[in-house]
């Protein structure tokens, strides 16, 4: 089974962040086979009592925005797979139970979760009005992927994560989504609801 380190910054998830990690922790897969990462730019009199409720690494960078907090989190991760929080939403346990299997697999460099991405045309027209691009509440990367990405921009706070979406788009990522509705709909917890326009057949392989 490919392995997988979640990273969620506290000012994303904000208040919702114990609602997230309750979540995670409610698949019952043991600690150690599903670590978590918390980074975040400001220390908080909770962290000693998150750390030790949900068995998590808190990573206090002051200094640091939010593209160099998460490059340094993705840095000091070993895992197959970083699953990244996006924003605020948290998602159910049962999402995460019926996802893992899923990243078992050497096809895919990303997975956007619970999230329906733009067509063409739709981002053509968002950079046409210099609109936002909509982030899913969390994305599947590979971590040798996002490695060959370079990473988050180091320079940017909340951009960051639109800015790297942007370039998983702009790059022959194989990208998939997944959602626990589409789960529902097929009836088959192994099928994901495909992508195809970002399924690209002479995409580099991981190594």
């Amino acid at each position: 089974m490919s392995t997988v380190c979640f990273i969620l910054d506290a000012l994303v998830t904000s208040a919702l962040l114990p609602r997230h990690l309750r979540a995670i922790r409610q698949t019952g897969l043991a600690d150690h086979l599903l670590p978590i990462i918390v980074t975040s730019s400001t220390n908080d009199p909770r962290i000693s009592c998150i750390e030790q409720r949900y068995r998590v690494h808190f990573l206090i960078s002051p200094s640091q925005s939010l593209g160099a907090r998460i490059n340094q989190a993705a840095s000091l991760s070993q895992a197959d797979w970083l699953l990244i929080a996006m924003h605020q939403q948290a998602l159910e346990a049962n999402l995460w139970c019926l996802l893992y299997p899923q990243l078992d697999t050497c096809l895919l460099d990303a997975v956007l979760i619970d999230y329906q991405p733009p067509s063409i045309s739709e981002r053509l027209l968002q950079r046409f009005l210099g609109a936002g691009i909509a982030t899913p509440p969390y994305l599947a990367i590979r971590r040798a992927w996002l490695e060959r990405l370079g990473g988050l921009d180091p320079e940017l706070e909340e951009p960051a994560l639109a800015d790297l979406l942007q370039r998983l788009y702009a790059c022959p990522t194989r990208l998939q989504t997944f959602s626990l509705e589409a789960s529902r709909l097929d009836h088959d917890p192994s099928l994901m609801a495909a992508n195809p326009y970002r399924l690209p057949p002479t995409s580099p392989t991981d190594t």
